[in-house]
């Protein structure tokens, strides 16, 4: 009785809210381009099918990893993987409506290490306190960190650079270098001067998701946690549907999705059996829209 009152207080609570859930999404092997699902609250994923950003830049012409964040203007910001290895940038566009794109660029964040094996995973954050996003993403330099488990073109660690405007940059900043290769990171704010950071330990046999704490969402990030999901899970990304935090996860092991729940970022419960993620979702971020925009997007996609 309990679990069906909850499921009726979700749905009107969903119905009478203004914003939907968009994951955004690619499909293997990610050269189709840019997808996403929806959601209403934020646990059932439904698949728009359809594909808004179709890649032209880089040398292998794939869109992986995309992340979409809004920024106060109301414009849709949107970063990519653009090649598994000898990329020195990222992929960028940006949109009102999640359908029309500006034109794609390339920001090659690492042109001034020429080792860079690769740009993997750019997220973005806004920092709504110093008005700028953030985007941090994953390099290996071969021989910059020990090398630890990992061979030298897999040793990541986790760099950053700050913009107002997507047209000028800071200089490239290294952000997060745990002791050990790291990837796939994302940040939160649980409230002022408290922020989260999602990371996935990327040395063997470890490869799974952990999470580290900051009163800055530049760090450091400390107290990095024990892992809460099994090995051979990446790509988190985090909704707040109600008091409890999300983590979604791709199980790639079992190529299924799975996710975590928590309420402080220090105990987890698996709450894979309350998702519904379509198959094919691969690696990307929520936010919210109005939800015009997600029946324009209807729309589109026919």
């Amino acid at each position: 009785m309990r679990n069906i009152c909850f499921l009726i207080l979700l749905f009107i609570v969903s119905s009478c809210s203004k914003e939907v859930y968009m994951f955004s999404s690619f499909h293997e092997p990610a050269d189709e381009g840019l997808r996403f699902l929806y959601s209403y609250d934020g646990y059932k994923w439904n698949d728009l099918d359809h594909v808004f950003l179709k890649p032209v830049i880089g040398d292998q012409k794939i869109i992986r990893d995309p992340s979409v964040a809004k920024g106060p203007d109301g414009t849709y910001h949107l970063v990519w993987t653009t090649g598994w290895k000898g990329t020195k940038g990222f992929g960028y566009a940006s949109s009102k409506d999640l359908i029309h794109w500006t034109n794609e660029k390339s920001i090659d964040v690492m042109a001034k290490e020429p080792e860079t094996v690769n740009v993997w995973a750019p997220e973005l954050f806004y920092d709504d306190e110093e008005k700028q996003f953030i985007i941090i993403w994953a390099s290996a330099i071969p021989f910059r960190f020990p090398k630890g488990q990992e061979d030298e073109n897999n040793n990541h660690r986790m760099y950053y650079t700050t913009t107002k405007d997507f047209k000028t940059f800071s200089e490239t900043r290294l952000f997060l270098d745990p002791g050990f290769s790291v990837i796939d990171c994302v940040i939160l704010k649980q409230a002022k001067g408290k922020y989260v950071l999602v990371l996935k330990d990327n040395t063997r046999p470890n490869r799974n998701i952990k999470v580290a704490f900051s009163n800055t969402p530049l760090g450091p990030y400390t107290n990095i946690s024990e892992p809460f999901t099994d090995k051979l899970t990446e790509g988190p990304a985090v909704v707040k549907p109600g008091k409890e935090w999300l983590i979604y996860y791709d199980s790639y092991g079992t190529k299924k999705y799975g996710a975590a729940k928590t309420y402080d970022f220090k105990t987890f419960e698996d709450a894979s059996k309350e998702i519904t993620v379509p198959e094919g979702h691969k690696h990307g971020t929520i936010f919210k829209v109005p939800k015009k925009v997600l029946e324009a997007l209807k729309r589109e996609a026919g």
